[in-house]
């Protein structure tokens, strides 16, 4: 075989290089091209963040969240209370003993005020005597709960031996007496129009305030006035027109951590008493439950100590004492019996 001469091998030189240049060039453009083909997500996605948004910075921010949960009101009146309300009265001028010392001078200072009685508001009332008032009573009252003037009037807190503000008095007591929390279940026999009730039933969780009361008219005032008229008509208490001790109206299962009697044994023979204190004496929670009964016992007393002393330990009772406690704006004091379920 002949080889080829070195003139040829020349030539094969020049011409194979710029091949291989052109070669090298054309692979490149192709890879050029079919790179941004393979990942097309990734390139639109990086070109739409460039064209449109900053780099953004991810933070993780903790966020710690804290729960408190509301303390109930202050049942009692404590001394630091006390001395702040003197402290405002004499930077105010208005301790004892001041311009409105006596009778006459109290009405004097009412100069530039209307003093009206009770009477005297009624029959403004009734004949709207500085009062916006809807003309035609059945077609544009807009009144939602309309009250007699009677009670709008207030008379009914003059229907008690002692002032309104006195069933104030009487919540403390039994409120720090028995230890009471706002989840607790109370009963009063006898709430009447509610002097004493409204207490409780503001301080106590919806529908934990019940009631057993005969009279008519002191219903009205409490529910007609006093419960709206006091904001309180959300906390559903369970108010029962009722005689003779029926409690049936509450229910079987109900379980009563305060039972109370506020000048209401005075007036019922000692035989209703007792046959209220056997219906009772099973609803009321062992142990830590309370009954309390105002002014004197004589439905136990008459019986004698130890006739007394066995007849509740039948029913399940005990008594644990006699308390007293004083008026915060006036001078007087309470008498209290105090009687508890011993545990079963």
């Amino acid at each position: 075989m002949a080889l080829p001469s070195s003139a040829s091998a020349a030539r094969l030189r020049l011409l194979t290089v710029p091949a291989l240049l052109l070669l090298l060039s054309s692979a490149a453009l192709l890879v050029f091209l079919i790179l941004p083909s393979l990942s097309p997500s990734s390139s639109a996605t990086s070109a739409h963040l460039c064209a449109c948004s900053p780099p953004s910075t991810h933070t993780t921010t903790t966020v710690t969240t804290t729960t408190t949960t509301a303390s109930p009101a202050p049942v009692t009146t404590s001394p630091a209370d006390v001395a702040w309300l003197k402290a405002q009265l004499a930077s105010n001028s208005l301790l004892a003993g001041g311009a409105a010392a006596s009778h006459d001078a109290w009405h004097r200072l009412r100069k530039g005020i209307n003093p009206r009685t009770r009477e005297q508001q009624l029959f403004d009332i009734n004949r709207h005597h500085g009062i916006s008032h809807y003309p035609d009573e059945e077609a544009s009252n807009h009144t939602a709960l309309p009250c007699p003037g009677e009670l709008l009037v207030e008379e009914h807190h003059s229907n008690y031996g002692e002032p309104w503000a006195g069933g104030r008095d009487v919540f403390e007591f039994l409120a720090n007496a028995s230890t009471l929390t706002p989840t607790d279940q109370v009963l009063e026999i006898g709430c009447g129009t509610l002097r004493v009730g409204l207490h409780f039933i503001r301080y106590l969780e919806a529908g934990r305030f019940h009631c057993l009361e005969r009279d008519e008219l002191s219903l009205m005032a409490a529910l007609r006035y006093e419960m709206p008229a006091q904001g309180l008509l959300y906390k559903r208490p369970m108010i029962v027109r009722g005689e003779d001790m029926d409690f049936s109206k509450f229910g079987d299962t109900v379980m009563y951590d305060l039972i109370y009697a506020s000048a209401v044994f005075l007036h019922i023979p000692d035989k209703l008493v007792w046959i209220g204190l056997e219906r009772l004496a099973g609803k009321l929670r062992p142990q830590r439950g309370r009954i309390f009964v105002s002014h004197n016992i004589k439905f136990c007393s008459r019986l004698g100590g130890d006739e007394c002393t066995q007849r509740l330990a039948k029913l399940g009772l005990e008594y644990v004492g006699k308390h007293t406690h004083d008026s915060l704006l006036f001078n007087h004091y309470e008498i209290w019996f105090e009687f508890r379920r011993p545990k079963v």
